[in-house]
């Protein structure tokens, strides 16, 4: 079982951030539901040209590292499921150029978890070895890259 979260994380930014403005909580499958939640501000991005939308994921990867490293030492727990900022910057890094479509969300959204649980090689060993916030967060990262380059490789071939 899950070391449970404490109610009053969510009142501190730091930790609202890192567990996904609460979509972590979800006692089933916090990381897709951290994943969803990403989507909106996903739509929103896509405003943004592609230099700023590069510089927004940078910045947002940069920030997570901070900040789940923050709340995994609150909760004594390296990698706490309920930590599902990397999902957000991982679905962002998956969705890039993704057409804004139902249709291509969803394959790069159900592709950013298949890699994400999968975890293929170097991300299992990274995930491993790689500990802090950069932990959390690198093998979110790799996953959205995996993610990323089928869903183009897939849409250049469609």
């Amino acid at each position: 079982m899950s070391t449970p979260i404490p109610p009053a994380l969510l009142k501190d930014g730091t930790h609202l951030l890192s567990l996904g403005f609460g979509s972590g909580l979800s006692p089933k499958a916090p990381g897709t539901f951290g994943t969803l939640a990403a989507l909106p501000l996903w739509f929103l991005l896509q405003m943004l040209s592609t230099p700023m939308y590069i510089v927004v994921v940078i910045a947002a990867f940069a920030l997570g590292v901070y900040i789940c490293g923050e709340t995994a030492k609150a909760l004594g727990v390296h990698d706490h499921g309920g930590i599902v900022w990397d999902e957000f910057v991982g679905l962002w890094i998956a969705l890039f150029l993704a057409p804004a479509n139902w249709f291509w969300v969803g394959l790069g959204f159900a592709l950013f978890r298949l890699f994400d649980i999968w975890k293929p090689w170097p991300i299992r060993v990274l995930d491993a070895k790689v500990h802090g916030g950069l932990g959390i967060m690198i093998d979110d990262v790799l996953a959205g890259f995996y993610a990323f380059v089928v869903l183009q490789l897939l849409y250049l071939w469609v």
